[in-house]
Order: structure tokens, then sequence, then C-alpha cells
């Protein structure tokens, strides 16, 4: 069963009625459900910087560059829990049952995600960190044009908003960062790497995307287990072709060994919690409660690697948490059908034609309740 988010209008006011006070508005606004949501969207940012410190001490400490190997780390972990879940189940979610009725779709999506890894990692070596952390962002017009066309989600100008704000205030971070000469990762082929960074967000787009449908319409341990399968493979088959030099290069030592321990557990940390995250909230909320992570990469550099700091980056963080908020405070709707997106676009015209309420029945315009798997079903829209 699919449910369509419910839209209602506010109801009149009668004349007798007092206007809520800022208090009470504001307190409609931040509702529990949103700082929960947001709050676990800070819980995936707080990984991705674990993510990426780890990646920076192993790659400029200990010159260690093997984003394909530490991918491949965090696959077999995802293999060895959830693919492994699957295959002792029973009925149609066994491993087995699976595989036989969609084993193309997960391999397609497992390629995927590997490559986006792999693409946004090897853009560092021949553009700027600023260019990175501005392009990256282009993930989240891939997410909003792909969730509006396949998932069928619309949305309200709020979200836009919103959604803006956050890009500005990453747009304020990269300032920032130009004006404190921070270009670390320059190299000659600049225009080559922020190639590489479009083509990593796009990837990324469709990997979330396609992650929310499944989460929300099979099961969490399916997509893991099935990203696990293909990931460890198509991944070791990458490593064994393209890294394996890079290997044996590694000066291999109990501190190496503890930061891909730490990178491995971040990385499946982040990999079995983010699909709880995106099936209560979004791909798009996902990749925007993201956009912190930079920051906070920032904010732990200015006590381990001594970066100068710059007020624009608590400016940025209040900006992207605005925005976030923005976006968060108000719920898109699923146009499962296209009568019911027509239905909803006619709202406004429909209810002029209809008679006034009597202010001692004040009922809701619309209702939408959930939709049956059926697309022969009638659909249950009641309009008042």
């Amino acid at each position: 069963m699919i449910s369509v988010v419910s839209t209602v209008e506010s109801a009149p006011r009668g004349p007798g009625t007092q206007a809520p006070s800022l208090y009470q508005r504001i307190r409609k606004v931040l509702s529990r459900d949103l700082l929960v949501t947001l709050a676990l969207g800070q819980v995936l940012s707080l990984l991705v910087c674990g993510i990426g410190l780890t990646s920076k001490y192993l790659a400029d400490d200990f010159r260690a560059n093997t984003p394909v190997f530490q991918s491949f780390l965090n696959y077999i972990l995802l293999f060895l829990v959830y693919t492994t879940t699957l295959a002792v189940r029973q009925g149609d979610g066994n491993l087995l049952a699976i595989l036989r009725q969609r084993w193309w779709k997960y391999m397609i999506l497992g390629v995927v995600d590997i490559e986006a890894n792999y693409l946004v990692l090897r853009a560092y070596q021949y553009t700027t960190l600023s260019s990175v952390q501005l392009l990256d962002c282009f993930v989240i017009p891939v997410v909003l044009l792909l969730s509006w066309f396949f998932l069928l989600v619309r949305y309200k100008a709020v979200h836009f908003v919103g959604a803006g704000l956050c890009l500005l205030g990453i747009g304020c971070m990269v300032g920032a960062d130009v004006l404190l000469g921070r270009q670390q990762g320059l190299g000659g082929q600049q225009l080559f790497g922020d190639l590489l960074v479009l083509g990593g967000a796009t990837l990324y787009g469709v990997s979330n995307v396609c992650q929310e449908f499944i989460v929300k319409n099979r099961s969490r341990v399916e997509f893991l287990g099935m990203m696990g399968l293909f990931g460890s493979f198509f991944s070791g088959i990458q490593l064994a072709i393209m890294e394996h030099k890079e290997l044996l290069k590694v000066p291999w030592d109990w501190q190496i060994g503890l930061l891909y321990v730490s990178f491995s557990a971040f990385m499946f940390c982040l990999y079995s919690f983010m699909p709880v995250v995106m099936r209560r909230t979004s791909a798009t909320s996902v990749n925007l409660s993201l956009l912190t992570a930079d920051l906070y990469s920032l904010f732990c550099g200015l006590l381990l690697f001594h970066y100068k700091f710059s007020g624009l980056y608590l400016l940025s963080f209040f900006i992207i948490v605005l925005g976030l908020v923005l976006y968060s405070s108000s719920s898109t709707y699923v146009a499962q059908d296209p009568r019911v997106y027509k239905q909803f676009r006619n709202t406004g015209s429909q209810a002029a034609s209809d008679p006034p309420l009597s202010p001692a029945r004040v009922e809701p315009s619309v209702t939408y309740t959930s939709l049956g798997p059926d697309a022969g079903d009638e659909l249950p829209v009641r309009v008042a």
C-alpha cells in the first residue's frame, strides 16, 4: 500500500477566534517530527565528516590513494551482514528469489553506486576543494528532477526556496574558502576534475532516487544486501585492474590499519543508517542535510589541521539549517495517478463553485487517503 501525503487547506477562523501568537506559529513549524528529521540528517552529515577526515589522513599523511579499495571494504561489510541475512530468509524475500526476479536492476544500481564514489574521490586529484564542494551540489537538482518524473513527487514553492537557501549556504562556504586561499587539490587538469565531480553527482542522484524507491516499496535489507553482493563483486574487479599497484605502495602499519578500519566503520554506518532516514523523509531531504558535512569537516579542520577561521562559515551553517527547516516544514505529495494530480490542481476552482460552508460546519477542502496497488481501483479522493 502506497500512501499519498495528505494536503488539507486551513479552516477559516470564526469571528471570535483569536489569531495564533508568534510563539504558537513557531512551535507549529518546529514540530517534534521536524526536529527529529533534522537531527537524523545531521547524524548522516557527521558520518560523512568522519569519512572525509579519515580519507584526508590516508591521502595526505600516508600517501594512500586507494578510493576503490576503501569502497571495497565497505561493500564486503554489507555483504557479510545484509547479503547473508537475505540468504537465510525464507519465501519471496530470499536471496535467490530476489535474484531471479530483478538481478539485472540491482547489478546496474551497484555499478552506478561504485562509480559515483570513485569519480568524486578521483576528482580531488585534478581540481580544487572549492570546486568539488560547489559542483557536488549538482546532485540536488538531479534528485529533484528524477523524483519529479520517476517517483511522481510534487513540490511546493517553499521546497524550492528551502533548497535554494541550502545551495546559497554552500556558495557562502565556498566563497570563504576562496577568500582564505584554501585551494587544496588544484591540479593541471581542472576542467577534467570538474567534469568528474558533475558525473559523480549525477550518478549519486540516480543511486539515491533508486534507493528511496526500494526502501519505501520493498525493504532496507534487500537494498543493502544487493549492494553488498554486486558492489563487492564489481569493486573487487575494479580494484584488481586499477589499484593493485597502489596497494603495494601503501606503508602498512597499525596506524594505517586503524584509519582503514575507521573509514570502513563510518561508511558502513552511513550506508546502514541512510535508508532509515530516507524512508522517513526523501532523497532530496537527505542530500540537503548532507550539505552541512563540509562545514563539520571545516570545523574539525580548525582544530586538527589549523585552518583559518572565517565568520562566513557560521553564516553558511545557519543559512543551510534555515533552508532545511523551510524545506521540511511542508509536506510533498505524490501523484500516483494523473487524475490525482489534476484533482489537486483543480481544487481551487471547484471550491469556488461550491456553496460556502456555515461557520458551525468547518471541513477541509481536500483529503487524500492511501492508494491501493491495483491500477484499476477507484481513486479514494474525497472533495468536501
